[in-house]
């Protein structure tokens, strides 16, 4: 049977679809009490069937303390032996790395511990990864934001489950309880933990907030602060979760991804509210893989003044090597040129040898030319393996150039007679935007005849009558199979959670 304390996590994780189809779970357990009873009541929950999956464990030492952090991982080895399940231990080097990245011990020792935790679950095949946040840690990361300056979507504070990408998410079964309740549990369950002393030095941001501001202010607080900030912090999320439905449900009508720039209809982006706006902001520079530690709401606001203003063509500056530039009805976030130069992909374009082989970046094209007997083209019409397409030799104006997709191309789809714009053509065969980044587009002269590895061009398509044939074979280095569109994995969860 469940204690109390162990129902209301077993409640809240059902609310909250924490363990669902969760195979193998991950539970990241520093010694300290709250992951510590994150320990023990999750076995609990697994134990009495609340969910299925296996539990593993994972101990990060930081090696910040000395014998102290030493002790601390052989404790967190016992509990688990304890509880019968395996666990994975890894130690770093936080002040070397927060030295060579000119990063605060806090901010390294985050890092680390987070990219550790998600290489510990990748290897474990751990679809969810389990941390002890708690109601009193959600209360101080809306305090910090608070200070610091924040929307809406920063008073949201912990999610009760965040994706961080690799098909990992890491769930907070703990956010239903206060620490004191934690503390509770513990003595309840005759449980012991360790203690940091660290925690109590306020010449840290998040201990001054936890023992100075937080108790400061709860002192002119009426009823409990800590459950107050809680209950704002949900209202926040359900706020931002319908504007990210919204900006949903207008980004395929909007949005026109390329392996670098993200291009937003300037109309349609204009029609929006403000806060769905900044949400399209956000996704357009996220998938460039732009970070958003370093944008302000000085940043969103020229954006929106930029978007209103009646002018040309115009550029700003973003953090982190990112501009965006408004021309011709249009917004085009990019890298800069800087950046774009410092990829492993230096060139944008390249001619390929027909017949012959050519190397583009990653991708290895091979080209055939060969006769055909009268009425026996059909054999090699599309529709076979997408690596592979067969064109009309005669059909065809060589050179032939093949590039990454640029924006406004258009072609005429194999089945169609009239041009389409690429963007539009995706958007309407659901191709998801992360399969959009990869396409290579193949063109001669004056024609796109290939959007690789989606459609053929009914320009340069086969008939009855076709007396050469021109084969075309792309590949991608270390791959003998295309982008599976069907596998591709849900585009990132856009909001900025860290451990």
């Amino acid at each position: 049977m469940l204690a109390e304390f162990e129902n209301t996590i077993a409640d809240f994780a059902q609310a909250n679809r924490l363990f669902e189809s969760a195979d193998k779970v991950l539970l990241a357990v520093s010694g300290g009490a709250d992951s510590t009873a994150l320990l023990y009541a999750v076995k609990a929950l697994r134990s009495e069937g609340v969910f299925h999956g296996e539990l593993l464990c994972a101990h990060i030492n930081h090696q910040l303390r000395g014998p102290d952090s030493d002790a601390d991982e052989d404790f967190v080895v016992e509990q688990a032996s304890k509880l019968n399940l395996s666990i994975t231990t890894k130690r770093l080097d936080v002040r070397a790395f927060a030295r060579e990245n000119k990063l605060s011990t806090e901010t390294a020792a985050r890092k680390l511990r987070l990219k550790s935790l998600i290489e510990i679950a990748a290897a474990g095949d751990c679809q969810r990864i389990a941390t002890a946040h708690h109601k009193d840690d959600n209360a101080e990361t809306v305090l910090q934001r608070l200070a610091r300056g924040t929307g809406f979507r920063g008073l949201a504070g912990i999610w009760p489950r965040r994706s961080f990408g690799e098909g990992i998410d890491f769930i907070s079964p703990l956010l239903s309880v206060s620490r004191s309740r934690i503390i509770k549990y513990l003595k309840e369950q005759n449980l012991k933990w360790r203690t940091d002393h660290t925690n109590a030095d306020c010449t840290y941001r998040r201990n001054f907030i936890r023992h100075r501001l937080l108790p400061s202010l709860q002192n002119n607080s009426s009823g409990s602060l800590v459950e107050q900030l809680s209950d704002l912090s949900r209202s926040a999320q359900r706020f931002y979760k319908l504007i990210c439905d919204s900006a949903e449900t207008v980004w395929p009508h909007l949005a026109d991804c390329t392996r670098d720039t993200v291009v937003l209809d300037l109309e349609g982006f204009s029609a929006q509210p403000p806060e769905v706006k900044a949400e399209l902001i956000r996704r357009s520079l996220a998938c460039l893989g732009s970070g958003q530690k370093n944008l302000t709401q000085r940043h969103f606001q020229t954006i929106f003044q930029l978007a209103q203003q009646n002018t040309g063509t115009k550029t700003i500056t973003l953090p982190d090597g990112f501009r965006m530039a408004r021309e011709y009805g249009k917004l085009i976030f990019a890298q800069s040129e800087k950046i774009a130069e410092s990829r492993d992909q230096t060139c944008n374009s390249v001619t390929a040898n027909v017949p012959g082989q050519t190397r583009f970046g990653k991708y290895l094209i091979n080209a055939t030319v060969f006769d055909v007997a009268v009425g026996q083209a059909d054999t090699f019409k599309a529709g076979g393996e997408s690596l592979v397409e067969c064109f009309d030799w005669g059909k065809l104006n060589l050179p032939l150039d093949v590039h990454f997709r640029r924006a406004a191309e258009r072609f005429v789809p194999l089945g169609l007679t009239q041009e389409k714009k690429i963007g539009k053509f995706l958007t309407a065969q659901k191709v998801p935007h992360t399969i959009r980044k990869e396409l290579l587009i193949v063109a001669d002269s004056d024609k796109l005849i290939w959007l690789w590895p989606i459609r053929i061009s009914e320009q340069a398509k086969i008939t009855a009558e076709t007396k050469k044939i021109l084969r075309l074979q792309i590949t991608v280095a270390g791959k003998d199979k295309p982008i599976d569109n069907n596998k591709c994995k849900k585009e990132a969860e856009y909001e900025s959670n860290r451990l």
